[in-house]
């Protein structure tokens, strides 16, 4: 699966455009990790615990994106994107969408 923010990718043209692909993860802060931030804040300096939260769910998010679209029938996505939304407090959704296409070598 080739995922790319781009609307092309070089070497392969889309034969056809499948829709959307989305996938999401909610995810909740914990209340250890929130008082280590909070020192952190007051100190300065990277949140090591969120920076591992937020890559993970990026992740988790590609991945769902990902099986989405082969689901689809699509051995690419293009246009990926990422939004964020809180739900209520300490728990977020990080969405990742794209256009689900397949591709052939030009």
């Amino acid at each position: 699966m080739i995922l790319t923010t781009t609307e092309t990718i070089k070497g392969k043209r889309i034969v056809r455009t499948l829709g959307l692909a989305k996938g999401n993860t909610i995810r909740a802060r914990h209340i250890g990790r929130d008082i280590l931030a909070l020192f952190r804040n007051m100190v300065g300096g990277e949140i090591y615990d969120y920076t591992k939260l937020l890559a993970e769910s990026r992740e988790q998010s590609l991945d769902r994106m990902s099986a989405d679209a082969q689901r689809l029938g699509a051995n690419a996505v293009v246009g990926i994107r990422f939004t964020t939304s809180v739900l209520m407090g300490g728990a977020a959704e990080l969405l990742a969408y794209g256009t689900a296409v397949v591709v052939e070598d030009e």
